[in-house]
């Protein structure tokens, strides 16, 4: 078995088109019915305000697959903690056997969710974007910009967060790595309103943004949402946009934004059509025109965790990193 830590992990690995692609042939696989994935196993600590996530799929011809565990625990910031972490087992398909754990605390996780974001605006964003929007500025808010900006071109961020040392940091980190604008909203009506396409990237569990507020040509992706009890966008978001796409519609349908939707009687579960791979897949082409109102949700999926662990274990392997046991 090998046993790769966190700092090698980071030297060898970051979100570029290489990772982008990756996780785009997994959605794609998905798609094409060639992948076992089996329901998110979660453990709550609500006293905590915290979670475990256990995620894994098997993909098929790959000679291994992933379970991992993450964790996101939301109050780790008053500890001067990040809120995620985590680790990859990666398992021998023929006999079981595990044969890599990666510590990446986390780090993986990140940059699988980030790959699907940009995934996400690959296909759903408008072509021109002057100013891209956030809500929140945690970590994955940071990394969702860097993806976008591997799929297109923005002069400028606007932000809206109620932490102000982690707005801070953000509009100082995006500014110096991205060269861009950054600046900060009053309000997360004024980043929708100001921007063509909007990540959410909260652990909110009441809505962020309104349907009172889209506009033509407005893409937004949700991924934040990712329990039952988790919710960044008013149902009758998805109701209203012109294309909805989900990561996975029966794994959406059960903690998505689409469960509240489905819920709140504003869709029915035969209305959604449309998961991300059947963009990746070709099978559908996504946005149509720059008119489009349109939602991507993403509640993160254990293709995308065996992806990336597979990835990351044959890069590092190339570069001798690792330790054997």
């Amino acid at each position: 078995m090998r046993v790769f830590r966190e700092a090698e992990i980071r030297q060898h690995i970051d979100i570029d088109l290489e990772a982008i692609a990756v996780v785009e042939q997994g959605f794609t696989r998905l798609a094409n019915n060639e992948v076992t994935m089996p329901p998110i196993l979660r453990v709550d600590v609500p006293e905590h305000h915290g979670e475990v996530d256990v995620k894994t799929a098997y993909v098929k011809g790959l000679e291994m697959f992933c379970i991992k565990i993450s964790s996101g625990f939301f109050d780790n910031y008053k500890r001067g903690l990040p809120s995620g972490s985590g680790m990859m087992l990666l398992v021998d398909a023929q006999t079981g056997f595990p044969q890599a754990v990666l510590l990446d605390n986390g780090y993986l996780t990140d940059v699988r969710t980030a790959a699907a974001g940009a995934i996400a605006a690959k296909y759903l964003a408008p072509q021109n974007i002057a100013t891209a929007g956030v809500i929140g500025a945690g970590s994955q808010a940071k990394w969702q910009m860097r993806a976008l900006s591997k799929v297109r071109s923005f002069q400028r961020i606007i932000v809206y967060a109620r932490n102000e040392q982690r707005l801070a940091d953000f509009v100082q980190t995006m500014r110096r790595e991205l060269a861009v604008e950054v600046t900060v909203a009053r309000s997360p009506e004024e980043v929708v309103q100001e921007s063509s396409v909007v990540v959410t990237t909260t652990p909110a569990t009441s809505p962020v943004i309104k349907a009172e507020w889209l506009h033509p040509g407005l893409h937004i992706t949700a991924m934040g949402s990712d329990a039952e009890h988790k919710q960044e966008l008013e149902p009758a978001v998805l109701k209203q946009a012109d294309l909805y796409v989900c990561d996975s519609r029966a794994q959406a349908a059960r903690l998505g934004e689409l469960h509240h939707a489905l819920a709140a009687g504003v869709l029915e579960l035969s209305e959604v059509r449309l998961e991300l791979g059947d963009l990746t897949a070709g099978k559908h082409r996504g946005r149509a025109d720059e008119r489009q109102i349109t939602v991507c949700d993403l509640t993160g999926t254990g293709v995308q965790d065996t992806m990336i662990a597979l990835y990351a274990y044959n890069t590092l392997c190339k570069h001798g990193a690792g330790l054997e046991l």
